[in-house]
């Protein structure tokens, strides 16, 4: 019967070395054994640069536009129903956004769509979308594209 446990030895950039070491019960030294390392499937872990985040988080404004409120002809994203989008390092996204009207007949829809398609995205491991409703939408939220679609300019 072999015990072993991992260490991290160095983490460069995104990569970071593992190695094993195998003990015997009996035995009072830790000591590398290679043969047995390759036996043991270990992740490597994964650092998100700032750069690869940024990159990351244009794609996903770029899915976000693609999500459209059923009754407006204007994306979420441009309407200013997204409040927060928090990438981790790790992949997992948070994303807090808002509805135009609390009682919103598609405001299931509109989630999943939001969530969906966030987790679609290379990169992003996980997604959770928040409905907030503090601070309250208000129509000077929007781009200056959405509100000359809809025609407040």
């Amino acid at each position: 019967m072999w015990w072993f446990r991992t260490a991290i030895i160095t983490v460069m950039g995104m990569k970071a070395a593992f190695s094993v070491f195998f003990c015997r019960p009996k035995m009072k030294k830790w000591r590398f054994l290679p043969k047995f390392a390759e036996r043991i499937k270990i992740e490597r872990l994964k650092i998100m640069d700032n750069e690869t985040k940024l990159k990351i988080e244009e794609k996903i404004i770029d899915m976000l536009k693609t999500v459209y409120d059923p009754e407006i002809p204007v994306n979420v994203y441009d309407l200013g129903l997204i409040y927060k989008i928090d990438l981790q390092e790790n992949g997992e996204l948070t994303i807090d956004m808002t509805l135009t009207a609390p009682n919103c007949p598609a405001a299931d829809f509109i989630m999943e769509d939001v969530r969906q398609k966030v987790e679609s995205v290379e990169g992003v491991t996980a997604a959770t979308v928040n409905l907030v409703f503090e601070p309250e939408w208000d129509k000077d939220m929007m781009t200056e594209e959405a509100k000359l679609e809809l025609g407040f300019l």
